[in-house]
């Protein structure tokens, strides 16, 4: 995705960093050995907050290992000693990698073009091995393509109806993460509001290039009419962190907290200030 949902690292202990840390690498080493080399490259910490999300449900201990860090074998990184929790969350990564490829293909021009199709065999094969996977994952990632496309295609300028698409397939995706109906409804408005605000984020973020290589953007109008600022759409970025804590605080989280907390909290404030510059 966009690494967009991150913590606030100088609010961590020590501790919780590495903890943090420990699940980034793990998830990077699940990608690695399941959907080959190159699929490391596309690990965000979007999915290190899914995974995290994912085990925090679960009763079960994580145990950690120091081990030889693949990509650089002279550093030793931290491991969950158990990385089953993490096939889930490293399928949804490559299916959701594959389709924002597609996208990029469709959209960029010259040389990142070029880059985008020399990745397209890589990140095919690993969606092919997810979908076979999870099939759910990417029949839930087709839907949203499809609603995302012709959106795209009407060229709407509604911001509610242009992050729909972004929203429901996160909240979908989340809902996978548990059985028990309470945890389902609040892990489906979870990731409905971190896909409305992974959306509105990456939109605001683009502008400028988007009005300068004539790309669809919902917020183009709205910039036009000069009626866009960086504190309307700071505001409803809040409104998306806010709708978020509150199903959050509803689900029964048995680990991670300290760190979750620390993303939810402070992480998704930071994040959009800093990508907005405010």
């Amino acid at each position: 995705m966009f690494g967009y949902i991150r913590a606030s690292k100088p609010e961590m202990r020590i501790k919780e960093h590495e903890l943090y840390k420990a699940v980034y690498c793990s998830l990077c080493k699940e990608m690695g050995k399941t959907y080959g080399f190159f699929s490391r490259f596309t690990l965000s910490y979007d999915f290190t907050f899914y995974a995290l999300l994912n085990m925090a449900l679960k009763t079960d201990q994580c145990d950690i290992e120091r081990k030889a860090c693949t990509c650089n074998p002279l550093k030793k990184c931290s491991y969950l000693s158990d990385r089953n929790d993490l096939k889930i969350p490293a399928a949804a990564s490559m299916i959701l990698c594959y389709f924002k490829l597609m996208d990029n293909i469709n959209d960029e021009k010259g040389f990142k073009k070029i880059k985008y199709i020399f990745a397209k065999p890589f990140i095919s094969s690993a969606y092919k091995k997810a979908s076979k996977f999870y099939p759910e994952l990417a029949s839930i990632a087709k839907s949203y393509i499809s609603s995302q496309s012709k959106i795209e295609k009407e060229n709407c300028n509604n911001i509610d109806m242009a992050a729909e698409p972004t929203a429901i397939c996160l909240a979908e995706m989340f809902k996978k993460l548990s059985d028990d109906e309470m945890s389902k409804r609040c892990l489906d408005r979870v990731g409905y509001s971190i896909g409305r605000y992974i959306y509105l984020l990456d939109a605001a973020v683009d502008l400028e290039e988007d009005i300068k290589l004539d790309r669809y953007n919902p917020l183009k109008e709205m910039r036009q009419r000069g009626e866009y600022s960086k504190e309307f759409i700071a505001g409803q970025l809040n409104i998306c962190v806010g709708e978020a804590a509150k199903a959050y605080e509803l689900l029964d989280i048995k680990k991670f907290k300290n760190i979750l907390d620390n993303i939810i909290y402070l992480g998704l404030e930071d994040t959009l200030k800093k990508e907005l510059k405010i």
